[in-house]
């Protein structure tokens, strides 16, 4: 028992002694600063906030689409007899492409002629004789349904007829084929597919709350995986409602595509610009604290550091725009900011930024 309280009362005496000592390294501390001049500064880096150019732009993904895409498949069944293309060229609207062999419905359309030329005799002469009264109404009615039904079962033959020769609907790049001349084809059967990649469709999501500031007709810009190089394509055409579940507005845009350097299916980097301010204030991304209710950031008042709430908007990759809360000339604190407190005496450094002035 004698033990534990020798040891209990070389730990009280140990506390004691090191609270004494810290106590004693405080004053001397104190007095060190006022000898010199003043209490102590921490030094951290800052910027005089001046008014400058930006554009504020929307940074969205979206994708590339074929302005006009078709899967090349026959509406009737047959064997191929002839195939009129090459795959990966350029065909033009109303090109045959292919045909499928129609030799059965040539002999049934002319089966059905010579029908049709029956009934169409004997509807003439039943006219006759309903004129002289020697056949009653519902006999001519009768010959006169004969002849109308032959006509339709002609017209039915020669429709199908025109569906054995495939053309293409519009003019475009013709892709793989996946049939041969001899292939038995069917409606559900793949031929080819044609895609006119002359121009070409993004198409993007805009959060809801911009949805009111879209316009047709505005221009946007994109790049996509690989290259560099900057693209230029116009709105044509906004979905009329938000979409409920992602709370986003699609939109599309086309795009000129004359050297087939852009390929449908690709995905766009696309950068949507809502308007051009000439008096922003630009703040560096790690200045800004975010606290419950928004962000707030630190400036320099009479060489001591001044908590202000700030409203932010749109962001470059290091930089913030402030729309509220801060003005021109106003010195913002931009590092060491995380162990400042409201009322530090600060010594603001600028070596590191563009602006040179003192706070």
């Amino acid at each position: 028992m004698k033990i534990k309280y020798i040891v209990y009362t070389l730990l009280i005496i140990g506390i004691a002694g090191f609270v004494g000592y810290r106590i004693i390294a405080n004053n001397e501390a104190e007095n060190a600063g006022k000898k010199q001049g003043g209490p102590s500064k921490t030094t951290v880096s800052g910027m005089v906030l001046t008014p400058e150019k930006f554009a504020d732009n929307l940074s969205l993904s979206g994708t590339l689409e074929a302005n006009e895409q078709v899967e090349i498949r026959s509406e009737i069944m047959g064997v191929i007899e002839k195939i009129n293309f090459e795959e990966g060229t350029q065909v033009s609207k109303g090109q045959v492409l292919l045909k499928v062999n129609d030799m059965e419905m040539r002999a049934q359309l002319s089966q059905v002629r010579t029908a049709q030329q029956l009934a169409s005799e004997n509807e003439r002469r039943a006219k006759l004789l309903l004129e002289k009264q020697a056949i009653s109404q519902e006999e001519y009615d009768i010959a006169s349904a004969d002849f109308k039904s032959a006509q339709a079962e002609s017209q039915l033959i020669n429709a199908q007829l025109g569906k054995a020769t495939i053309r293409a609907p519009f003019s475009g790049t013709i892709g793989l084929r996946y049939i041969s001349e001899g292939t038995y084809v069917t409606p559900t059967t793949p031929i080819a597919t044609l895609v006119n990649t002359k121009q070409l469709k993004i198409t993007f999501s805009i959060p809801e709350k911009y949805a009111s500031r879209m316009k047709l007709n505005s221009e946007l810009t994109f790049t996509v995986a690989g290259s560099k190089e900057e693209y230029k394509a116009t709105i044509y055409a906004i979905e009329p409602m938000v979409d409920l579940n992602t709370r986003t507005l699609k939109m599309r845009a086309i795009a000129e595509n004359p050297d087939g350097k852009l390929y449908p299916g690709t995905f766009a980097n696309v950068i949507l610009p809502l308007e051009t301010v000439d008096d922003a204030l630009l703040v560096p991304t790690e200045s800004l604290i975010p606290i419950q209710n928004g962000k707030m950031i630190f400036v320099s008042k009479g060489g001591k550091a001044k908590q202000i709430e700030v409203e932010t908007g749109s962001r470059t990759d290091s930089s913030v725009r402030v729309i509220s809360g801060l003005k021109a000339g106003d010195t913002i604190l931009t590092s060491g900011v995380m162990s400042l407190k409201d009322g530090t005496n600060v010594k603001v450094d600028f070596k590191n930024n563009k602006a040179q002035t003192g706070s």
